[in-house]
């Protein structure tokens, strides 16, 4: 006697599974998102390959080094981000916010990658034709070997690119797409994990470069499996305020490149611009001789980005302080407070304290620290900071200043923009770390730093 299926239940938010069904999803807690997923699959399904062959063991010395080229993307910010172009054969998985111009920015992909020679197959899962020439028309003229495709059976996508074989190919997005191989409803994690491992093995046997879009939870994760970033070769995610003019591509993992590196677009009527020079553009606007803004260079990949780190200091009518940070952690901002208070005899426990990243970007970088500390105190005092100097470093719960890696890199960049002064950690201040025209300033604590407002 056959054996009786078990009935499973996914989330259509998140894409979580369950064997009963439950009227909250217990991944994400929202309510009446639990459906009950297909329990046949479709019969007479067998994976296309290429040919059969059998697998031989080879040692190091005898695998060729052929150089591979890379494809120019036709945008320099997001070939800097892949590691210096397209490589041929990559699963690439791009995630992000909806409409912050992920399609977008594929589609100029696409377009600058056809008119270059390279044949290229667009298949949209969320999108019709109509809807996808509405877009196309939107960011200029199309011209090349670029086909388009509404498909969300992903047998059929796979049978058609070993077909026609293009050499670059885009799948918007992984969460429409379906495989008989998996007995689940689109969107759902087993479908997900099965139809990014059938792409996985096509794009490395087909030597295809694909793109997948992915879309992300409520907390800006990639939706299904953490083994979905794991499985591909590299993870892009778009950030930024979908509502702001400029968004940033980061290169979260890499295989053929530096992890970390990112690119900054801005969104226009007619696509995503990119900013060779990034530093400029968020310094833009910045206010002068005002009080709580300090200048700072933090570290993304392997590029100095100058930003502006503002703070608000005022008294609470409440009696008890408020807590507010944007773009920097906010047990963070809480920790300087009290470094604040316990090194400078600062009263800030009745005091509203407001920090923020202009801009909108969110920065983990430990050099931040000494920006947040001159902000804030030179609001609480109402000393402006010098406009023409930028600060970094760490700051440890003793008030030191601690150094940071790559320091010449900032001081260099501060150069660069026409900054003259430098305050950055004393232990940092090398015979190397030095740039034409600019003033340097070694700092060991935080009351050193702050006698510069004075």
């Amino acid at each position: 006697m056959a054996k009786e299926k078990t009935t499973v239940f996914f989330c259509k938010e998140c894409g979580y599974e369950s064997p009963k069904w439950s009227g909250f999803c217990p991944a994400c807690h929202t309510a009446n998102s639990m459906v009950e997923a297909p329990k046949e699959k479709a019969p007479g399904f067998s994976r296309i390959s290429g040919g059969q062959r059998r697998p031989v063991p080879v040692r190091l010395e005898e695998i060729p080094q052929e150089a591979q080229d890379r494809y120019d993307t036709g945008i320099e910010e997001l070939n800097r981000v892949l590691g210096g172009g397209l490589l041929p054969g990559s699963l690439i998985l791009t995630g992000g916010d909806p409409g912050i111009g992920k399609s977008t920015l594929l589609l100029q992909v696409c377009r600058n990658l056809a008119a270059a020679g390279q044949k290229v197959l667009y298949v949209s899962g969320e999108e019709s034709l109509r809807q996808l020439k509405l877009r196309a028309d939107r960011l200029g003229r199309f011209s090349g070997d670029i086909s388009f495709l509404c498909e969300t059976d992903l047998d059929q996508v796979v049978r058609i690119l070993q077909e026609e074989k293009p050499q670059v190919a885009v799948i918007d997005s992984i969460q429409t797409m379906q495989s008989a191989q998996t007995a689940s409803a689109p969107g759902s994690v087993s479908q997900v994990r099965e139809c990014t491992n059938i792409l996985l093995n096509t794009a490395k046997g087909c030597n295809i470069a694909v793109f997948i879009v992915g879309h992300v939870t409520k907390d800006g994760a990639v939706a299904g499996p953490k083994l979905l970033e794991h499985m591909v070769d590299t993870v892009l995610y778009f950030e930024g305020d979908r509502h702001a003019a400029y968004r940033l591509l980061r290169s979260v993992k890499n295989r053929f490149g530096a992890s970390g590196e990112i690119g900054v677009f801005e969104m226009r009527s007619d696509g995503l611009k990119e900013i060779p020079n990034p530093s400029a553009y968020m310094l833009s606007g910045r206010p002068e001789n005002a009080s709580g803004s300090a200048i700072t260079c933090v570290m993304e990949g392997t590029r100095p980005l100058l930003l502006e780190v503002q703070a608000l200091v005022t008294r609470s009518n409440y009696g008890l302080g408020r807590r507010t940070s944007a773009g920097a952690d906010y047990n963070r901002v809480n920790l300087l407070l009290a470094v604040l208070e316990k090194h400078l005899n600062m009263a800030l426990a009745d005091c509203d304290a407001f920090v923020n990243v202009t801009g909108g970007l969110r920065i983990n970088d430990p050099s931040l620290d000494l920006a947040i500390i001159l902000a804030l105190y030179s609001s609480y005092r109402n000393l402006p900071v010098d406009p023409d100097t930028m600060v970094f470093g760490e700051i440890g719960l003793a008030g030191e200043v601690r150094s940071v890696p790559l320091a010449k890199e900032r001081v260099q960049e501060a150069a660069r923009l026409g900054f003259t002064t430098c305050v950055l950690p004393k232990s940092s201040l090398t015979s190397d770390v030095k740039a034409r025209g600019i003033r340097l300033i070694g700092v060991g604590t935080i009351a050193e730093a702050v006698s510069i407002l004075s």
